[in-house]
């Protein structure tokens, strides 16, 4: 097999505990976005564009959905013999299997994938994050600096900057500090948890970090502040466009919304750099004579007979007369009856929202969320709709 410059490990097991009960059976890289999209597709997009053709993708948390979903890698072009795509879930050793404990520990336990191809780099990203970023460029600075490692960071803002790995850096892009979510931050420079390494560099650090009993085996908690101890040539590579960290319902509403804006900080008709996903095959959608739609997405297989306006649905969403939907995220196949008024929510798949039932209210600034397939009737506002 011939050496790759550089390989991709796509780190998909997250929990996802703050998206609720949409996570409650589901990867958070597979839940569900933009209308036509899953989390994911935006990472795996990223890489095509990008030119990498070898991406392992770690997984661990309900797999089932997102296993069916990547299949073979086909629609982001993975599907090829010298190298492709690659489901790697925590698997049983001689000696017994575990978990994967941490990010490091998860890019541990696969060293072994990353070294039938020896590349020279490795790339490090996660599957629930929304941006469109050409990994190439980053490669180009990696090289340039001459780093072992290249960590792409973003300005956020500084009442949000305690939620993230922070990066202290000099004029010429040299990480000269790094804290993980420090509860008085000094810098507003993010880590987007999107990493170059050089590979031989990382291979050791691995290594020294796996053989580390005190350690909790995560890139920023533990192997980062490692290298930066040790005096490695750490860089960040500075990202200017838009990147949402959607881990949580109020960030994955925003998302959803940021798209519905007349000039939106993410397009996702731009042909040069399409995101790729599975296609539903549905037919077009139909609005009805008493449907009106303003300022939403709409996919297809929707059958719309009440009133849409500043929203996101999915395929096969069926709304009827009389139905209103403002400012909500509506997953695919959701029924909405008669009279319903549903106001800031995001509805799991499947749902069915019966005829009169209101969700949400103009006077109340909480996203609602509705679960998977849950029948909400007037009588019977279920527990598994939750407020954020």
């Amino acid at each position: 097999m011939g050496r790759k410059e550089m390989i991709a490990m796509l780190l998909a097991g997250g929990e996802g505990k703050r998206l609720g009960v949409l996570t409650k059976d589901l990867a958070k890289p597979a839940v569900y976005f933009g209308g036509k999209y899953r989390i994911i597709d935006f990472t795996l997009s990223n890489c095509a564009h990008s030119g990498i053709d070898t991406v392992g993708v770690l997984t661990q948390y309900q797999p089932l959905e997102l296993n069916r979903y990547l299949g073979i890698g086909s629609p982001w072009g993975l599907d090829r013999r010298d190298g492709g795509m690659a489901i790697l879930p925590p698997y049983v050793k001689q000696k017994g299997g575990v978990w994967y404990t941490g990010t490091a520990n998860a890019i541990y336990q696969n060293m072994s994938f990353i070294e039938r191809y020896n590349p020279e780099y490795v790339l490090i990203i996660s599957g629930d994050h929304i941006y469109k970023m050409d990994y190439e460029l980053m490669l180009d600075h990696h090289k340039r600096c001459g780093a072992d490692v290249t960590i792409a960071g973003i300005e956020v803002d500084w009442s949000e900057a305690s939620r993230f790995g922070l990066m202290h850096v000099d004029d010429e892009d040299r990480i000269t500090a790094f804290e993980e979510k420090p509860k008085t931050p000094k810098s507003n420079i993010a880590s987007m948890g999107v990493y170059i390494f050089t590979w031989s560099e990382l291979q050791k650090y691995l290594i020294y970090d796996e053989a580390n009993r005190s350690s909790s085996h995560d890139f920023g908690k533990d192997l980062i502040p490692s290298m930066m101890r040790d005096g490695k040539k750490m860089f960040t590579y500075p990202f200017k466009g838009y990147w949402k960290d959607v881990g949580t319902i109020d960030s994955l509403w925003e998302a959803n919304m940021d798209l519905l804006a007349d000039e939106p900080p993410l397009t996702l008709n731009d042909s040069s750099w399409r995101i790729y996903s599975v296609s539903p095959h549905q037919p077009g959608h139909h609005v009805g004579v008493s449907a009106e739609i303003s300022a939403s997405l709409i996919t297809e297989g929707c059958m719309l007979e009440g009133k849409v306006h500043r929203s996101v649905l999915f395929y096969g969403v069926n709304a009827a007369k009389g139905s209103t939907i403002t400012e909500s995220v509506i997953m695919p196949n959701v029924r909405i009856g008669e009279g319903a008024s549903i106001h800031r929510a995001i509805i799991g798949e499947g749902a069915v929202i019966q005829a009169g039932v209101t969700i949400g209210s103009p006077d109340d600034e909480a996203i609602t969320i509705v679960a998977v397939d849950q029948y909400v009737t007037n009588d019977h506002m279920l527990q598994e709709v939750e407020h954020s």
